[in-house]
């Protein structure tokens, strides 16, 4: 069979999928690298080991499909958004990668917010100002050093390393991961001359932008001699993993809504042209020319019940290590005494912002919060109103979308979170939609094999998607629940908007208050 090999380059892992026109999954390789974080505000990868892992994995994906007797005929890449590295003129990094978790810039950010210039710079690129972005990275380097912020030959984030890696050096960035630098005026279609500015670079440092389906020829020699892929290989430049993972689920039309439950969150729909929302809420990032990715990302997703696990579970025995299978199984267990809970936790509401929090409120500072605690609470219902938080917070970002004319009717879900009926459930009934898991995790290295075949011309039609990926039968809302998360979200909403500048206050404080005696 001929294949498309779907190269993803994301925070903590590289993972190598090859799948055919049908959209069957037949390989996968996955090559891990640590999230480094030597400091609180610090979230980094070491850019050099994340080159090397994406070679590792197209390396082992190869040998995976030449011992099957398939034919590599593609590759194309997906890459994590919002990461900044500095580069030399061939394309080596000169430094670690910031991630989009590293969040030092976030006074950067609150900054752009306090002048007014926020939101025009938000409505022309597609990008909130929020400390995950480039642009307030950059902008907060070059207050730190800005002769070494114009001295730099090439700034570019994952994509652009990997390129360069793969294909001799080249400078290039696909319009995918270039709408979600805030540096990229995704109407105009050319880097924006405000956003340069305030971060102190030139147009000529960033990369060229190529469509997503744009095909590079020129595998270099030692990739060539690793992979034994040929060096005529096309080698499509793809898009970021977000709207990938629509591709990849098969949610490519306006009405079905993409939602990625792991670590942390995001909902995203697809709609035809470049749409930002009215209040700014929501982020808007290209998936082709034709085919633009509109949602918001949260920070906090299954990681509140690995918190939980960690703060509230000393109790349960026998005592896990907290990793690997043993806190995965402890968080089940912790799941499973949540369900014993009614609906609403007996009234007790989490505001789930343990790492700030983005959509739909794009503040770094923010700061987690129970309310309503009474002493009849107990652990259970503490796990259980966490888990409804997160979902609320994702009930925010459809009603987001309610109010810029995009009626949602049906979500497929994909990550960690889904294999939990309680997470499905409260999910479905805080959105009041059916709910459809897919039947393949690999959604966002699927959506890179799939914009391959598109690239080379033998998926005309990305909405062909929708029937190529498999998915379960819907979970449908329960009516009962989806009246009382109804009546709590809005106190939710109100409890944020109340309390978000004492939660980043406190936030502001950390290091007059730390969590540990020293």
């Amino acid at each position: 069979m001929d294949v498309v090999v779907g190269l993803d380059s994301g925070t903590t892992s590289t993972k190598a999928v090859t799948a055919g026109v049908d959209g069957r999954v037949r390989d996968v390789v996955s090559v891990g690298y640590p999230l480094l974080v030597p400091a609180p505000g610090r979230a980094e990868l070491d850019a050099g080991e994340l080159v090397g892992a994406a070679i590792e994995a197209l390396t082992a994906v190869a040998a995976c499909a030449r011992e099957r007797g398939d034919r590599v005929v593609a590759v194309a890449l997906s890459a994590a958004m919002h990461g900044l590295v500095p580069m030399d003129d061939d394309g080596r990094p000169l430094g670690p990668l910031l991630t989009w978790a590293d969040d030092r810039a976030a006074q950067w950010a609150q900054a752009l917010v306090a002048d007014g210039r926020a939101p025009d710079l938000h409505a022309r690129t597609g990008t909130p100002v929020h400390a995950m972005s480039p642009l307030v990275k950059l902008s907060w380097e070059r207050a730190a050093d800005p002769d070494r912020v114009a001295r730099v030959p090439r700034w570019g984030g994952v994509k652009e390393l990997v390129v360069a890696a793969l294909c001799g050096g080249r400078h290039v960035v696909d319009r995918s991961c270039a709408s979600a630098t805030g540096l990229y005026d995704i109407r105009a279609g050319r880097w924006d001359g405000e956003a340069l500015q305030i971060a102190g670079v030139r147009a000529e440092q960033l990369g060229e932008v190529l469509p997503t389906t744009a095909a590079l020829r020129g595998l270099r020699s030692e990739i060539t001699s690793a992979t034994g892929l040929p060096a005529d290989l096309p080698v499509v430049i793809g898009a970021s993993d977000g709207v990938l993972a629509n591709l990849g689920i098969g949610a490519v039309r306006p009405d079905v809504a993409a939602v990625s439950l792991g670590t942390s969150g995001a909902m995203r729909v697809v709609v035809p042209a470049p749409t930002v929302d009215a209040d700014r809420r929501l982020f808007c990032y290209a998936l082709t020319d034709e085919a633009w990715v509109v949602g918001g990302a949260i920070n906090n997703g299954g990681s509140v019940v690995r918190w939980a696990a960690q703060a509230l579970a000393a109790g349960l025995e026998p005592a896990p290590d907290l990793v690997g299978e043993d806190a995965d199984e402890l968080d089940a267990r912790l799941l499973a005494e949540a369900e014993t809970v009614p609906v609403g936790s007996g009234g007790l509401l989490c505001l789930p912002y343990l790492l700030g929090e983005r959509a739909p409120w794009w503040r770094s500072g923010l700061r987690g919060a129970y309310l309503g605690l009474r002493r009849e609470h107990r652990r259970e219902h503490l796990v259980r109103a966490a888990v409804e938080g997160v979902c609320q917070q994702l009930a925010l970002v459809r009603d987001a979308f309610a109010a810029t004319g995009l009626p949602v009717r049906e979500v497929r879900a994909t990550g960690g979170a889904v294999a939990s009926p309680l997470w499905v459930s409260t999910l479905a009934a805080a959105l009041d939609l059916p709910v459809r898991i897919a039947d393949s995790p690999e959604g966002t290295g699927l959506g890179a094999c799939l914009l391959g075949w598109h690239a080379l011309g033998a998926l005309p039609d990305l909405t062909a998607a929708t029937a190529l990926v498999a998915v379960h039968d819907p979970v449908l809302p329960d009516p009962d629940a989806v009246a009382v998360y109804r009546q709590l979200r809005p106190l939710a909403e109100r409890s944020t908007r109340a309390l978000a500048d004492v939660l980043t206050t406190l936030d502001a404080l950390d290091e007059v208050l730390p969590t540990v005696q020293t």
